[in-house]
């Protein structure tokens, strides 16, 4: 189970990071929110991996770490979903906003050239 979730959790930080060095703005929100997911993964591995075991106390059950699970890492992941969930929203905005401004979703604001409207002098086709 720690193999599968650490693989899970490198293929989204890889994959994050990946879509985050890319020039259109929606590949740039796409790998925050890979991101995200993979540290949320990361902090409810961080509380150590149970399954069937409660994270409240129960009457008649030891109040031991052997027999419940900690609370705090499903606490943690639960406000970096809603903050994750409020930053994305905020990012669409923004991307909304800046290729209604400028006409395109590229991160700079422009796009470059492609190489077939460039005419073999150097100089643009227009």
């Amino acid at each position: 189970m720690e193999l599968a979730l650490a693989t899970a959790i490198g293929i989204l930080t890889a994959c994050g990071i990946y879509l985050l060095l890319r020039a259109r703005s929606f590949d740039v929100i796409l790998g925050l929110t890979f991101l995200s997911y993979a540290t949320n993964l990361l902090i409810f591995a961080g509380g150590r991996l149970r399954e069937g075991q409660a994270p409240v106390l129960r009457d008649g059950v030891a109040p031991t770490l052997a027999q419940h699970t900690d609370p705090l890492p499903q606490a943690l992941v639960l406000t970096a979903i809603v903050i994750a969930f409020a930053m994305t929203a905020v990012s669409l905005v923004l991307a909304m906003r800046s290729r209604a401004d400028n006409g395109s979703d590229h991160v700079d604001g422009h796009e470059e050239d492609p190489p077939a409207a460039r005419t073999h002098d150097g100089e643009d086709g227009r």
